[in-house]
């Protein structure tokens, strides 16, 4: 693990394994997560390629987030980190607001992402404005490990392994306040629709069969925007489709990324 400066001027957390002269895999995290939750992605991937792990500003390793930081803010940071460490093109992973940055790192600069996977995640949620309020009022009463312990048997497939169950919300603990409530903006806000209708890469929509935040039809329309998108459903999972099910989730994106490394 370690920090790289941005051109922004802050240092953001990543961590990382593997090496090579195969595309690199980069990985984005949720709104509730920091780059912990894809360690058995960075095991996994390290075998073959470079796989990289990002904090978002405010995150984990990372220098707080300034007031007023969007996602396309969350996108810049991680394309100036990607340059920093060497890294000019890359298959990019996101999870939920990872998806959401992922879609903005496409926008900014797509030349850079070779390919995408956009895990439990959507172009516009219908119910977002809400999930943002509820948010905001959970924290006006308690802490984050509160809310964590509230929602973690909703964000996870039923019945949780316990250890799954403890490290998410454990993770989810550790954020400060004012970092969550800016990275649950730029989720739950988000409109991407048009952004998703111009992509041009090689893409990978994947869901939890079980997932009740960003329910399954959320990912299916997301697919269907985007041009020669394929869509695939992990069976018994939830919201957290990489950690729940890490060998399901690494054979789908690792037989991906190498279908579309064979065309490069």
């Amino acid at each position: 693990m370690g920090r790289v400066r941005t051109s922004a001027g802050y240092s953001i957390g990543f961590a990382e394994a593997g090496g090579g002269d195969t595309m690199p895999i980069v990985f984005l995290h949720g709104v509730g997560s920091d780059k912990s939750v894809w360690r058995p992605q960075l095991d996994r991937f390290a075998s073959e390629r470079r796989a990289i792990a990002f904090d978002y500003p405010g995150y984990g390793d990372s220098d707080q987030a300034p007031e007023g930081t969007t996602r396309d803010d969350y996108a810049a940071a991680i394309l100036s980190a990607m340059g920093e460490l060497g890294v000019e093109r890359a298959h990019i992973c996101g999870l939920s607001l990872g998806g959401v940055v992922a879609i903005a790192m496409y926008a900014a600069e797509p030349d850079r992402c070779v390919s995408l996977t956009l895990a439990d995640s959507f172009a516009k949620h219908p119910d977002g404005a809400a999930i943002l309020e509820r948010s905001k009022a959970a924290l006006e009463t308690g802490t984050l490990r509160f809310m964590a312990e509230s929602r973690v048997d909703v964000l996870l497939a039923q019945p949780a392994v316990p250890i799954v169950r403890r490290e998410v919300v454990d993770t989810m603990a550790g954020i400060a306040p004012a970092a969550y409530l800016i990275g649950a903006k730029a989720v739950w806000l988000a409109d991407q629709s048009e952004r998703a209708g111009d992509i041009r890469v090689p893409t990978l929509v994947l869901c939890g069969a079980e997932d009740k935040i960003t329910p399954p039809a959320l990912s299916r329309e997301l697919a269907h925007l985007i041009p020669g998108a394929r869509f695939d459903l992990i069976e018994h999972a939830g919201h957290i489709t990489n950690f729940e099910k890490p060998d399901e989730f690494n054979t789908l994106v690792g037989a991906f990324i190498r279908g579309v490394d064979s065309r490069i």
